[in-house]
């Protein structure tokens, strides 16, 4: 398409947009596009789309794709805030079927979080069940003591 798309406005299925298939990775670099335009016409669109009609005692913000995405949930929410990042090796990301893809993989997108953000919490996940329960205990410990 000449016009970067919008689920909504293009009668995509969302659905498949959030899985790892061929679907998604069809109209991935057009939905950058429209993200990017979104963001830069109003940086917190994103955010305030995605709590919209929430009220909540502790924010726990884990698929943010920009500093300025975990800047506004932190502006907005102060210490309700926690951010946590989800990591993989690329060896576990590859048993998953990714596959990178230049322009995608290396975009802002995908990596604007890899440097300079202090993350709360940083959680592993390669496949390992015990050790992402050992992970994940002490996290739900402290966001049950902020209820």
């Amino acid at each position: 398409p000449a016009q970067p798309l919008s689920p909504q406005d293009h009668g995509l299925d969302f659905q498949r947009l959030l899985d790892a298939s061929a679907y998604k990775e069809t109209y991935r670099q057009d939905m950058i596009r429209w993200g990017e335009e979104k963001r830069r016409a109003d940086p917190g669109f994103f955010c305030r789309t995605a709590v919209e009609g929430a009220a909540q005692p502790v924010w726990v913000v884990s698929d943010t794709r920009r500093l300025s995405d975990v800047e506004w949930f932190r502006d907005v929410y102060g210490d309700a805030v926690q951010t946590v990042r989800v990591v993989a090796s690329e060896e576990t990301r590859k048993r998953r079927n990714w596959v990178f893809v230049t322009g995608v993989d290396d975009a802002e997108s995908e990596c604007g979080l890899d440097q300079g953000v202090a993350f709360d919490w940083v959680i592993t996940n390669d496949g390992d069940e015990g050790s992402l329960d050992e992970q994940l205990e002490p996290l739900l410990r402290s966001l049950s003591g902020r209820l």
